[in-house]
C-alpha cells in the first residue's frame, strides 16, 4: 500500500485549515466523495460501537435554510458537500445486540461467543457510570469521526472547516432527527478554498512542540 512520506504528511497538515470561504462553483468529484464517505464509515470509536449518523446534504436549498441556523456562516451552502454528525441518543441493549450481530455477520463467528464482550458494553455504556451521561460520550466518538474526516480530507486536497457554531435544536428540528432518536453535534462543509479567504496564506499559529510533548522515560 502507497503512504505519504513523513515530510507529505506534514506538509499536508499544514496545508490544511479552517476555510472560512469555499468556491461554490468547485465540486469534489464523485470517487473522491465516495472515498471520504468510506473514511466516515471506517472512522474509530469506541467499543466499535458507532454510536453515530452521518448525513450529507448536497441540496442548496436544504443548506440555505440551515444558514441562519449556523451563526450565518456561508461555509454552509458555498461548500461542495456539507456533513451534519448526529448522534444516536440514549443507547440501550438493542443498539449493543445490533452491534452484536454485525460482528457475527461480517466475521462469521456465533453471536454466543461475544457475551462476554456483550457484558462489558452493557455494564459500562449502558447501566454503568458512563451511562448517566451517554450522549455526551457519544458526542466525544463523533468528534474521533470529525477529526477523521478532516485529516483524511486534507490528503485528497479537500478542504473543510469543522463546526459547533449552529442552534442543534433548530437542525434537529429541520432535519426531522429527534423522531428517529437522532440529535445532531457537529457539522463539517467540505470543498474548496477561495481565492478570497485571507485565511488561506496565514501561517498555522501552534506552541512550539517542546511545549506541547513532553517524552517521558
Amino acid at each position: 500500500m502507497k503512504s505519504l512520506t513523513p515530510d507529505e504528511l506534514v506538509q499536508t497538515l499544514n496545508w490544511r485549515y479552517a476555510t472560512k470561504v469555499f468556491d461554490p462553483t468547485k465540486k469534489i468529484p464523485d470517487q473522491e466523495w465516495a472515498a471520504l464517505e468510506q473514511a466516515l464509515v471506517l472512522s474509530p470509536s469506541s467499543y466499535g460501537l458507532q454510536p453515530w449518523k452521518f448525513f450529507v446534504i448536497t441540496d442548496l436549498a436544504l443548506r440555505e435554510k440551515l444558514v441562519p441556523h449556523s451563526w450565518s456562516q456561508r461555509q454552509v451552502a458555498d461548500c461542495s458537500h456539507f456533513v451534519v454528525f448526529a448522534i444516536k441518543k440514549n443507547l440501550s441493549e438493542p443498539e449493543v445486540d445490533a452491534f452484536l450481530a454485525r460482528i457475527s455477520e461480517v466475521r462469521g463467528i456465533p453471536v454466543e461467543s461475544l457475551a462476554a464482550y456483550r457484558g462489558m458494553m452493557l455494564s459500562d455504556v449502558i447501566h454503568g457510570q458512563r451511562s448517566l451521561r451517554v450522549n455526551e460520550w457519544a458526542a466525544k466518538q463523533a468528534y474521533i469521526a470529525l477529526g477523521n474526516f478532516m485529516t483524511c480530507a486534507a490528503t485528497l486536497g479537500i478542504d473543510t472547516c469543522p463546526m459547533e457554531g449552529f442552534d442543534p435544536g433548530k437542525y434537529d428540528e429541520i432535519l426531522g432527527l429527534p423522531q428517529r432518536g437522532l440529535s445532531a453535534v457537529l457539522a463539517c462543509p467540505a470543498g474548496y478554498r477561495s481565492d478570497a479567504d485571507k485565511y488561506a496564506s496565514l501561517p498555522k499559529v501552534r506552541y512550539p512542540l517542546e511545549q506541547v510533548i513532553e517524552r517521558l522515560p
